[in-house]
């Protein structure tokens, strides 16, 4: 079970006023962005036309990632926070831990290639429930420590106990950009805690159920899906198990992207340098809209994410530039917001 720094679970349980609440909202919007990194870079990693079972599914946990980001952010937005996006420490330092001491000082995450070891390493490790529900091939662990979900628990306590008078802000809130029955408007602490209810089924599923919805298993699970090489499906003794349509992993369908890439990947004025400045600049460019986004600018959603997908391209195009002529190890994408 991953761990958390149990100084924010009992941040959240001691907060007194909706003020308290922002700095740990915050940290929420910040968990919730920085798996996006990682996970990005492993899909754009699959070349086009092969492993797109694969690209698929990682997309869409990419894209609900994206969902759980903007109700941390509507949430703090409504008790009247100022979610902050482009500042400085807003993106993580790969390699290294995720924001709130997730996993430990031991648990290390990596801007990497698609490989099945990444995704039961790492990606896995990320979204474990704190309750799994056992599958075949998977063994739940017993929790020993202050978890995400008991996070997530604690925000929903305190957000009960504010009372609707709490919430508002509705104008400034980022909506329409995902479906309305998971981004609505956050004006109660009913509908705040809603969220908080999506992000963690999303994520986790429930104790019982490995589904988010019918047939569309939770991250965890998704992830699971890819490692084993096969949907998730109910048995017909009603337990779950990784038996259903093959989902092929092609090993030869991956860019030999160096892990871990860095600013000066290349020499200053080479093409491949251009290459690497461009995505970096398009990305702090779609953290700034992001941020604008979320502090009385809910329009320029658009703009981030149509950044979104030119980022795509940018990045297939890094991984297909070898890092120095006749070599094979290609370049990556650099996230960084200073």
């Amino acid at each position: 079970m991953i761990r958390i720094d149990p100084k924010y679970v009992e941040g959240v349980r001691s907060a007194r006023s909706k003020a308290d609440l922002h700095l740990y909202l915050q940290k929420a919007v910040e968990l919730e962005h920085s798996t996006i990194p990682p996970y990005l870079t492993a899909c754009y990693s699959l070349k086009p036309g092969l492993n797109d079972g694969i690209a698929n599914l990682m997309r869409s946990v990419v894209i609900e990632e994206m969902l759980h980001m903007t109700l941390a952010a509507n949430i703090l937005v409504a008790l009247g926070g100022a979610p902050s996006i482009d500042g400085p420490g807003f993106v993580p330092s790969y390699p290294g831990p995720l924001p709130m001491g997730i996993g430990g000082d031991a648990f290390t995450v990596s801007i990497a290639p698609f490989s099945l070891a990444l995704v039961r390493d790492t990606f896995m490790v990320i979204e474990e429930p704190e309750h799994p529900v056992p599958v075949e091939h998977l063994l739940a662990a017993s929790p020993e420590f202050q978890t995400i979900g008991a996070f997530y628990d604690a925000l929903k306590e305190q957000l009960r106990e504010l009372g609707d008078d709490a919430f508002g802000h509705v104008d400034r809130q980022v909506l329409g950009i995902f479906p309305k029955e998971v981004n609505f408007p956050i004006t109660s602490s009913a509908s705040a805690c809603a969220a908080i209810d999506i992000i963690v089924r999303q994520g986790e599923g429930t104790s019982t159920d490995p589904f988010e919805a019918p047939g569309d298993p939770a991250h965890y699970y998704r992830f699971g899906e890819i490692y084993y090489g096969s949907t998730l499906i109910r048995t017909a003794d009603g337990k779950y198990a990784y038996g259903g349509d093959p989902i092929a992993f092609v090993a030869d369908g991956v860019f030999p992207m160096k892990p871990n890439p860095t600013a000066d990947q290349f020499p200053p004025d080479t093409f491949g340098r251009l290459l690497s400045d461009n995505f970096t600049h398009g990305y702090r460019t779609l953290l700034r809209a992001l941020h604008q986004a979320f502090n009385g600018q809910p329009e320029r959603i658009s703009a981030a994410m149509g950044l979104m997908f030119q980022l795509r391209l940018l990045a297939q195009r890094l991984m297909s530039t070898p890092l120095e002529p006749g070599t094979i190890a290609t370049a990556g994408p650099v996230f960084s917001a200073e």
